[in-house]
Formats: C-alpha cells, sequence, structure tokens
C-alpha cells in the first residue's frame, strides 16, 4: 500500500483539493453512492463515468466494502483510470451534539480523515441526525464540538462540514446552523446544504439569503414530488426536474452568493439504488443539467 504522504503527493490529490471548483457562478454535477448503492464501489463509479459524470461523492460503505478484499491504493487507482474527482465522503455521526459517544465518534472521525485525504478527498461531513432533547447550554457545547472537529480536519488539510437533517432535535435548520459555524469560527468548518433536507424541513427560501459568500462548502442535490411534506421521507426523494422543488431559485440563490462546487445527487429510492448505474447515470445527467442550465450555473 502508498504511504499516505505518497498519495498526498499524488496529482488526484492535487486535483481532489481544488475539486469541482468552478467558474464564478458555475457550479458542477456529481453523483453520490448512496444513489446506486446495491452497485458497490467499482460497478458504481465504472457506470457512472460511462455516462459522462466526472465527478463522484463516495460513501464509507462502499469503501470498507472494497477495502475488504483490495487496498486504498487500488481504490485510489479506479478513480483515476476512469478519470474519477472524489469531491467529498462522510466521516460518520455523532461529532455535533453532546452525547456520551461523541469521543468515539471524534476518534472516527479522525481515522476516517486520514483514508479519506489518502484519496484526495478534500471535504468531509457529519450528519446532525439525533432525537435526544437538549437545552440551550447543549448548543454552547455544540459550538465548541465544532472547533474542534474542525482541528481534526485541519491536521489532515481537508474541510469538514455539518449537514442539518430535517427531524434532528438538535440542528435541523439552516439559520441554526449558519448561527453556530459562525460562532465556531473555526477556517476548517463550514456548513453544508441538502435541497431535501431544506426544502422539506422547517425552512423558508428567504433563509439563503442568509448566506455570507462561499460559507457553504457542498451540496447535495435532489427534488421531491408533489405530495404533503409530512409523508416525505429519504425513499421519497427523486432526480432533479423530477418534483416540485424551486431548485432554479435555490441555485441561483447559492449562485449568487458565490457558490461554485459541486451538486452531489443523493438518492435512497430502491428503484434507484437497485438500478443499473450507467443507465441511471444517464437520466441523472439528463435531468439534472437541464435544471442546471436553466438556473444558468452549468
Amino acid at each position: 500500500m502508498l504511504s499516505r504522504r505518497a498519495m498526498l503527493a499524488t496529482p488526484l490529490a492535487l486535483i481532489g483539493a481544488r475539486a469541482a471548483s468552478a467558474a464564478p457562478g458555475k457550479m458542477t454535477l456529481a453523483i453520490h453512492q448512496n444513489t446506486s448503492a446495491r452497485a458497490g464501489y467499482r460497478a458504481s463509479l465504472e457506470g457512472w463515468a460511462r455516462a459522462g459524470i466526472k465527478y463522484v461523492e463516495l460513501t464509507p460503505g462502499a469503501l470498507d466494502e472494497f477495502l475488504k478484499a483490495d487496498s486504498l491504493a487500488a481504490a485510489r487507482r479506479v478513480l483515476t483510470d476512469l478519470g474519477l474527482t472524489p469531491v467529498c465522503c462522510t466521516c460518520g455521526a455523532g461529532i455535533w451534539d453532546p452525547n456520551p459517544n461523541r469521543a468515539t465518534a471524534l476518534e472516527n472521525m479522525k481515522r476516517r480523515c486520514e483514508m479519506l485525504s489518502a484519496l484526495g478527498i478534500p471535504r468531509t461531513y457529519a450528519t446532525t441526525t439525533t432525537t435526544q432533547k437538549f437545552t440551550a447550554d447543549d448548543y454552547k457545547t455544540g459550538v465548541a464540538n465544532m472547533r474542534e472537529a474542525g482541528d481534526t480536519a485541519k491536521q489532515f488539510s481537508m474541510i469538514v462540514m455539518a449537514e442539518f437533517v430535517r427531524t434532528s432535535t438538535f440542528i435541523s435548520t439552516l439559520p441554526t446552523l449558519l448561527q453556530m459555524t459562525r460562532e465556531a469560527a473555526h477556517p476548517n468548518m463550514h456548513p453544508m446544504l441538502d435541497c431535501y433536507h431544506f426544502w422539506s424541513g422547517n425552512n423558508k427560501l428567504e433563509d439563503l439569503d442568509l448566506l455570507r459568500p462561499g460559507e457553504i462548502a457542498h451540496v447535495h442535490f435532489q427534488d421531491v414530488p408533489d405530495m404533503p411534506r409530512e409523508l416525505l421521507d429519504n425513499a421519497t426523494r427523486v432526480i432533479p426536474g423530477d418534483g416540485v422543488t424551486p431548485l432554479t431559485k435555490i441555485l441561483r440563490r447559492l449562485a449568487e452568493k458565490g457558490y461554485a462546487g459541486p451538486l452531489s445527487v443523493e438518492l435512497f429510492a430502491a428503484k434507484f439504488q437497485q438500478a443499473d448505474p450507467f443507465e441511471l447515470a444517464k437520466e441523472i445527467r439528463q435531468k439534472a443539467e437541464a435544471v442546471m442550465r436553466q438556473a444558468r450555473v452549468l
């Protein structure tokens, strides 16, 4: 296996460090491995590459399964041989809120960052998923936790982000996330935006006006059908352009705030996860890029 230092010296790491950094006001299409979860690490990437996808978001599950029989260097070669740039991968959960397992979660984040940085991945994130009850003082602890996570990411020259989850009892909205990350004020700690959690949750389109230039570091991109929001869940996510989310308005607001990174399509329904990655990626490209062109970000 290549050493971490050797991997970081390779062109992939250099590409990853500036992955999907588009021209001002422009964004790049990526696909999240959750979307083709049943295909596994290699097959999903091979299918997407055939369909013309250039940017990908990895998942720990697919990567770890691949590593059971192969090496990290081999995982990297799959990406380079296919001409793919990895833009992000999650590092877990339980990092932001006060909980008895946080020390373990932070240690797991550190180990994951070491692996991801060796693959040239510049960003990682943890969700705010929790159902516990919290107090106002817990949010102060959460800010301190963000600083600590930022320090951990800095060791690997990475950005760590918090993804607010609509059902979370700790951070479930963009305004709360922005307030906390600004109080943390750590250069390696940023908020990210998931279009599903934003539009289906307790947010308003005007909340995007709160963003500061360059504040959002990554975006998950999907649509939702025309149905009561109370009935929405991960399985109801659909391909951008197939639903009623005002995606063009969201993308325009993000562009006006200086976002020029990946739009990572993340879907969970079985019909997507079981589909042929090549055929699915072709459909995603056709529909998602049409939305991006309409929003003038492609």
